[in-house]
């Protein structure tokens, strides 16, 4: 028997849980997750997607504030004697105690083909960086940076309809099936970390609010990958008349255009933005206030020239 104490947070860590509690010869004693988060209209306390989950199936779960000089949390996860510590998208940096603490040390899902994208937005950052692959790595984790060896990693293409929601929920689910079956290898010795090449590691930086906000000026292929990464949450978004529109999904025309970045076409039904080379068609959107709609249905409800008079540095700039 494999005892696994999992530290996780969000939904993406929920495969991986999941199939470690499904999983013959293995039993999770215990779940590390972030502390609740207030959320919804109600502002109210609400657990990690992870803790819900191991409560569900009676997992006792702790969620310190922090890991770094917390003895309690250290003692706590001593106690376990686990063989091994399984982090997915946990959000916190584990100090060396805790990857000392199980025996066979700590195991790390990661969602990109390391060293490429080390860090905490590896998915976003592999859709605006233009990559035509990712993938997914079960990893050794020590104290540097995504650092460790890599025991197994299976890559995915990106096509030119792939968001990060789509990427992050089958990344999600690949991660599982990489994991349940590195386990057993890992356990006895028959599987080996391989040690990256640092020469190619590129860092994953974690996401501004501003990264959102498109930027007409820019080629409308990079105005895709600006839509794509932050689909559908939390949007890629510009203004219109000093409010936010939210821009769900499009489509680049790379073919010569005569509209000036941020101007918008009409012709044929179709909502067209100039960019700083071609234009993109606009297919969803979602007004502020209002619910996602499709934008033949936006350009019903507004008249056309109002929406032709729109000056590109004012209203659809930056």
């Amino acid at each position: 028997m494999i005892h696994v104490v999992f530290a996780g947070t969000p939904a993406f860590a929920l495969p991986c849980l999941n199939g470690l509690i499904e999983e013959e010869g293995v039993e999770v004693v215990g779940v590390v997750s972030q502390p609740d988060r207030r959320s919804g209209r109600g502002m109210k306390l609400s657990p990690s997607p992870v803790k819900q989950l191991a409560l569900d199936h009676g997992i006792e779960v702790i969620t310190p504030d922090r890991l770094r000089g917390n003895d309690e949390a250290l003692a706590w996860l001593q106690g376990k004697k686990a063989d091994v510590l399984v982090v997915v998208a946990f959000g916190m940096l584990l100090p060396k105690g805790w990857l000392d603490a199980p025996a066979h040390g700590a195991v790390n899902v990661h969602a990109s083909l390391l060293p490429r994208w080390r860090g905490a937005a590896p998915i976003e950052r592999s859709l605006l960086a233009g990559d035509d692959e990712t993938g997914v790595c079960i990893m050794r984790m020590e104290e540097g940076l995504d650092t460790g060896g890599v025991y197994a990693q299976a890559a995915m293409p990106i096509d030119a309809a792939t968001t990060a929601g789509r990427l992050r929920e089958e990344l999600a689910n690949r991660g599982a099936e990489l994991l349940i079956t590195a386990l057993p290898g890992i356990m006895d010795y028959s599987l080996s970390a391989e040690p990256q090449d640092d020469s190619f590691a590129t860092y994953a930086t974690k996401l501004d609010n501003s990264e959102r906000s498109i930027d007409w000026a820019q080629p409308a292929t990079q105005v895709d990958r600006v839509v794509r990464a932050f689909a559908p949450v939390p949007a890629a978004r510009t203004r219109l008349h000093g409010k936010w529109i939210k821009v769900l999904d499009g489509m680049p025309l790379n073919e010569p255009s005569s509209i000036a970045p941020g101007g918008i076409s009409l012709k044929d039904g179709q909502l067209d933005i100039g960019c700083g080379d071609g234009r993109y068609r606009i297919h969803q959107l979602q007004p502020e206030g209002k619910k996602p709609m499709a934008a033949a249905d936006y350009i019903r409800g507004h008249q056309a020239a109002r929406l032709d008079r729109f000056d590109a540095q004012e209203e659809f700039g930056h």
